[in-house]
């Protein structure tokens, strides 16, 4: 027997008729909330006939726990509720409230069709080209083509830019990064945009200096020492909030943000932009 105070691991089983992307993923951000907790998950992805669904419960059986599911097709919802009920085990469909509230607001049913959202439609399209363009404009290139961004982001060296562009465009945002460096002219095309959103990160210096020096020792590079200087450092980061305010830029500061936090913070921006636009039209 355990010791009375082994910690319990709780058995977690995710159970798609898809690729299970969504369900990982909703999973992921719920366990995020229960750090103190030993969860052990196990995949049953692209189950798709009673034969492979026979086959998840099999397993589901041997580490009992909560089951979270994404099924679309009624027969296989049906039978994997029932089985669950018969055995006691607790058992959540993980889409239901959701597509049932969008079918009463539509005012119409929902496609029972597994992995609809996966197909290549339009939007896989867009986001592919999105981050074609956020790699061809990365770090101040292509500056002609700046007019095609969904949105413009400035900062000086290692406030995440990059990153930031590249997951935007994974949610179909065209993303430009230019950087911002004292001395060196931006983009022409910058100071002509018309009705694009321009947004422009910050970080404390002390930060900076501190990734700054990280990064020259992955890359064993022997850059200016001005690059590391504190006060040539805090010198660059005033020098891009004037800059900033000229273009009366939206400024966020990522000193203790995520790429993800960043990210949502300029899809909220362009949503609040576009509705502006279209309220001015």
């Amino acid at each position: 027997m355990a010791p009375a105070d082994a910690q319990q691991t709780f058995h977690l089983h995710l159970v798609s008729d898809a690729t299970g992307e969504t369900i990982n993923g909703v999973a992921r951000a719920c366990l995020a909330q229960f750090e103190d907790v030993s969860v052990q998950e196990y995949f049953w992805n692209l189950i798709r006939s009673p034969k492979q669904l026979e086959l998840a419960m099999m397993g589901i059986s041997r580490k009992p726990g909560l089951v979270l599911y994404t099924f679309v097709d009624e027969n296989l919802r049906r039978d994997l509720e029932a089985w669950c009920r018969d055995y006691n085990i607790p058992c959540l469909s993980l889409l239901d409230p959701v597509l049932q509230s969008l079918a009463n607001f539509f005012g119409r049913p929902f496609a029972h069709q597994p992995g609809k959202q996966h197909r290549l439609d339009a939007e896989y399209f867009a986001r592919i080209e999105a981050m074609d363009y956020a790699m061809a404009l990365d770090d101040g290139q292509g500056g002609d083509h700046l007019a095609e961004a969904d949105v413009v982001v400035l900062g000086v060296s290692r406030t995440s830019k990059t990153p930031t562009c590249l997951y935007l465009a994974g949610r179909g945002v065209k993303a430009a990064n230019v950087p911002v460096v004292p001395g060196c002219p931006l983009p022409p095309a910058l100071e002509t945009l018309a009705g694009k959103l321009i947004v422009g990160l910050t970080k404390d210096p002390h930060s900076l200096v501190e990734i700054r020096l990280n990064r020259l020792k992955l890359l064993h590079g022997d850059r200016s020492a001005d690059y590391v200087d504190i006060e040539k450092v805090k010198e660059e980061v005033v020098f891009a909030r004037r800059l900033f305010s000229r273009l009366g830029c939206p400024v966020i500061d990522v000193s203790r943000r995520s790429i993800e936090e960043t990210a949502a913070e300029i899809m909220m921006l362009l949503s609040a932009h576009k509705l502006k636009g279209e309220t001015t039209a």
